[in-house]
């Protein structure tokens, strides 16, 4: 067993490697040593924290960690990059069920060191949480309530919002919005009942108020992201990724653990940094976003008038061998289809040619921050040609040719023209302003959105249908 002034070195240690990581997740170069610091800082903090004083139960612990571990490398090593928001939406629901029953936990061991307390039995046989207990004073004991209720609202919350998020990223669930009658007014009054039942725990009530908090905690969480349509899923996703930080902070000061309130608070407010930078991206309000009060429309949408005309092969290179500029817009559906190493070649094909390639990537292609540009660089596509939408967006006035691969609301005019669309407001690629579009598209179908897209039905727009993959392939012998 460690002594406290080695567990207290390793967790400034990985504390260190946490920051160093999230820092060199900036740089798409930098990203795969940066996920070597937290790889390293968590092997550290688990290692020095199970090893710590107190820690005991070892015959339990280290077959659940084996186990833990085994099963985690298997989901790592299946989980195709396509799949990988749906994974992450799932971890986000591990860390707050966690939190829900340490907190449980923590106050049941409050509880016992309590009862022992009042029968002078002593505290030999306590865990060292319950010892730990044992020590404080009532005003502190009142603060370890207060965590208790924080992790567990905030825990509950997180758990059936991360489910439900899976649920629309993996198409289990409708990706439209959908409220309950009252809308609003139930989760505040869910959040009001709350209150109460957290201010009856403080004042002695019984161990039911937290099962009851918990419940009520699960209701909010659900029926606020069952409310968000699929075309904000990217900046749920994020903000669910804050959530479940704040829940482990509040474990960490339950825990009296350091290490996790400083890992908590890194996770809580990166994610919610990169919630405002999303929503700002998005021409979303934060709070609104918070509360789970948008992606739901204002009004009818506008109607599409217009068809969509099909394009094959032959006319899409013929087009691209007489273009001097193209810019490629990856979306989901490139994803979907694994055509990134494909969209590479025909990259290089028409770059040998002496043509301007580029990439624009909307900040919320894809459903997962970031999603487009680690494909791209999976494909090995050079980092100098993948641009941001505000880099590009001026450019398309001045393009020969856009393919759009695989997206449809971040390329949609209806988020400039039409104040009734659930994206109204939002900044978008105006590809529409290039001289051609080609639009690579499974189908006629509306998308994972269910978003009409007025762009598909311009006259300068061709629909080239068919898996991304399949499509791009069948241009490379057709490109000279």
């Amino acid at each position: 067993m460690l002594g406290q002034g080695f567990v207290s070195a390793a967790a400034i240690a990985a504390s260190v490697l946490f920051v160093l990581s999230l820092g060199g997740l900036s740089n798409q170069e930098k990203a795969k040593r940066a996920v070597w610091y937290g790889i390293v800082g968590m092997a550290v903090a688990v290692l020095f924290t199970a090893f710590g004083p107190g820690i005991g139960n070892y015959w339990l612990m280290i077959p659940m960690i084996a186990i833990g571990s085994v099963i985690g490398w298997k989901v790592a090593k299946s989980v195709a990059m396509t799949e990988m928001p749906q994974l992450v939406a799932a971890l986000h629901s591990f860390v707050g069920l966690a939190a829900v029953f340490v907190a449980w936990n923590a106050d049941l061991e409050r509880r016992r060191v309590l009862a022992a307390q009042a029968l002078d039995a002593g505290h030999q046989e306590f865990s060292a949480f319950a010892a730990l207990v044992a020590t404080k004073a009532p005003d502190e004991l009142t603060f370890l309530q207060l965590e208790v209720v924080f992790a567990i609202f905030i825990g509950a919350v997180t758990f059936t919002g991360s489910v439900i998020a899976f649920g629309k990223l993996a198409g289990k669930v409708d990706g439209k919005p959908q409220k309950l009658p009252g809308g609003h007014l139930l989760n505040a009054g869910a959040a009001a009942l709350c209150l109460l039942l957290a201010v009856l725990y403080l004042n002695g009530a019984g161990f039911w108020t937290l099962l009851l908090l918990a419940a009520l905690s699960f209701f909010i969480g659900w029926h606020l992201i069952m409310g968000i349509g699929g075309a904000d899923m990217p900046v749920v996703v994020s903000m669910l990724n804050s959530y479940s930080g704040w829940a482990a902070a509040a474990i960490g000061f339950t825990l009296s653990n350091d290490l996790l309130i400083v890992t908590g608070a890194l996770v809580g407010s990166s994610g919610a940094i990169l919630s405002y930078i999303m929503c700002k991206a998005m021409n979303r309000n934060f709070v609104s976003v918070i509360l789970g009060g948008f992606g739901g429309t204002q009004g009818p949408a506008a109607e599409v008038e217009g068809e969509q005309v099909a394009i094959d092969a032959a006319g899409v290179a013929s087009t691209l061998n007489n273009a001097d500029s193209v810019v490629i817009v990856p979306g989901y559906g490139m994803a979907v289809a694994q055509a990134q190493n494909a969209v590479s070649e025909l990259v290089r094909k028409l770059r040998s040619a002496g043509k301007e390639v580029r990439f624009a990537i909307h900040p919320v292609a894809g459903r997962l921050p970031g999603h487009m540009n680690v494909l791209l660089a999976e494909a090995k596509v050079p980092y100098d040609i993948v641009l941001e939408m505000d880099e590009i967006n001026d450019d398309f006035p001045k393009t020969d040719v856009t393919i759009v691969i695989g997206s449809n609301d971040i390329v949609n005019p209806a988020a400039q023209d039409d104040p009734n669309s659930p994206i109204a407001g939002m900044p978008v690629l105006e590809v529409w302003k290039s001289s051609v579009v080609f639009v690579c598209k499974r189908g006629q179908g509306t998308g994972y959105s269910g978003i009409e897209n007025p762009l598909f039905y311009k006259e300068n727009t061709r629909m080239f249908y068919g898996d991304a993959r399949e499509s791009i392939d069948s241009l490379l012998s057709l490109i000279d």
